[in-house]
């Protein structure tokens, strides 16, 4: 049994990590961001680069320390039930609901939009999410040799020309990032709102679906101790945190200086989109239209392979491989017709309610060689945060929900009791009253036995 991994092992793994958590659908967080925190942009970056960055990293390491085979067995302590119920949630957010529909309009946002004119943009959008998903949905029920062709050319080409482009916006830049006053929320908290806006690229709740991948690759190349993979996926994960802390940072200064040659945009994919005709022009657009489009062809078929795959386990009696497949192909066909911003405004309230879940989650299975996995602990620490989530939920719903009688009771109940309620972390001080209820009543039951 090896103790570690070579240098060269530790590259592979750290690229397997960047491959896995960075999609085309992470390019569009970071530039909205940019162009939005305006001359704050660098203390917004920190807040995302903390949730976008390094709270995925962190998840796969506390799963290896748990020594969890699944997301199922990870959420178990708290119980069977809540396990199959948080796993189901998770999995729907970051496949059919949100992750899956965006792939394809994120495609549409950079790649054809710029050529359509604005009242046939429904029209198109239906018209490309049928070509989008009908292509998926072939090759997620007949993958072949397709992922491997795309991970291996596609990915490295797709990073070239990204990579053109953010060298060509700091050579030649658009604008000063200190010319830009702040928008919104980043004006008075750019550090928080940096912090939720991590939230969005969804990688934290995707890395305790992963985790099982870079763990069984890691024990592949020889490291079998639960305490020596969390050690070598931390020397990994440090190639994928610098990859992915040089690209967010670099297209959070592209978002921050486009306003000298761009307009504004209601969403990351129509600032990429003008920024690379800027530089470009047509050839620019139309390069980054097909590789941003396999990109998230890649995306989609293994978020549908891997969704399938997982529901066709759990509930092996119900449907099949196939037909699970086929349902997720088609309700992410739905969603996606709702349009790019409208899939990112419906999932931040769901986001704001399975994110506390799932850091608690990651932040308990770190304590495993301490609390080894103790129930009460875990079950009361996760319903404490269950409560105080709910209320950030209803205060990320839409306004005309906010506005509603008793959302907005609930809204101003927490407002008033939760300390951080209005920083999006209204979550923490509940959990850890949880975690030391739980601690105390574990000390308890030990003395007595």
């Amino acid at each position: 049994m090896k103790e570690k991994l070579s240098f060269q092992q530790n590259l592979l793994i750290g690229s397997l990590l960047f491959g896995l958590f960075f999609g085309a659908g992470n390019l569009i967080f970071p530039v909205q961001m940019g162009q939005e925190a305006g001359s704050n942009t660098l203390t917004a970056t920190i807040g995302f680069l903390i949730t976008g960055v390094g709270l995925p990293i962190v998840g796969i390491v506390a799963s290896a320390l748990s020594k969890s085979e699944s997301l199922f067995d990870m959420a178990r302590p708290i119980s069977s039930r809540y396990a199959s119920i948080f796993t189901c949630l998770l999995y729907l957010t970051i496949g059919p609901l949100f992750a899956i529909p965006r792939t394809a309009t994120v495609a549409f946002e950079v790649g054809i939009h710029p050529f359509i004119p604005d009242e046939y943009l429904k029209l198109g959008l239906f018209v490309f999410s049928i070509i989008f998903f009908t292509f998926t949905i072939y090759f997620s029920l007949k993958p072949g040799r397709i992922l491997d062709w795309v991970g291996k050319y596609l990915t490295p080409i797709f990073l070239a020309l990204l990579s053109i482009l953010l060298i060509v916006t700091f050579l030649k830049p658009m604008g000063q990032v200190n010319q830009y006053a702040a928008q919104g929320n980043y004006e008075i908290q750019p550090l928080f709102t940096g912090l939720l806006d991590g939230y969005n690229t969804m990688d934290a709740l995707a890395s305790l679906a992963f985790a099982i991948i870079i763990i069984s690759n890691i024990q592949k190349l020889g490291v079998k101790n639960s305490r020596l993979i969390a050690k070598e996926t931390c020397k990994s994960g440090l190639v994928s945190v610098a990859f992915m802390t040089i690209i967010y940072g670099s297209l959070a200064y592209m978002g921050a200086t486009s306003l000298g040659s761009v307009s504004r945009a209601d969403n990351g994919g129509s600032i990429l989109a003008m920024v690379s005709n800027h530089y470009f022009g047509m050839i620019g657009t139309v390069l980054l239209a097909a590789i941003v489009g396999i990109a998230c062809s890649k995306t989609a078929i293994g978020l549908i392979t891997s969704c399938s795959e997982m529901f066709s386990e759990m509930f092996p009696r119900s449907i099949s491989y196939k037909k699970y497949a086929i349902i997720f192909t088609v309700f992410s066909f739905v969603i996606a017709n709702f349009g790019l911003s409208n899939i990112i405004q419906l999932s931040i309230p769901v986001l704001m309610f399975l994110y506390p879940l799932a850091i608690t989650l990651i932040l308990l299975s770190l304590l495993t060689p301490i609390i080894n996995k103790q129930s009460d602990i875990y079950k009361w620490t996760t319903g404490l945060t269950i409560i105080a989530a709910f209320f950030d939920l209803c205060k990320a719903l839409p306004k005309p929900l906010q506005e509603n009688f008793a959302v907005a009771k609930l809204i101003n109940f927490a407002h008033i009791y939760l300390p951080g309620f209005d920083y999006g972390f209204g979550w923490v001080v509940p959990a850890l009253c949880g975690f030391l209820i739980g601690v105390i009543i574990w000390r308890v039951s030990a003395k007595k036995e």
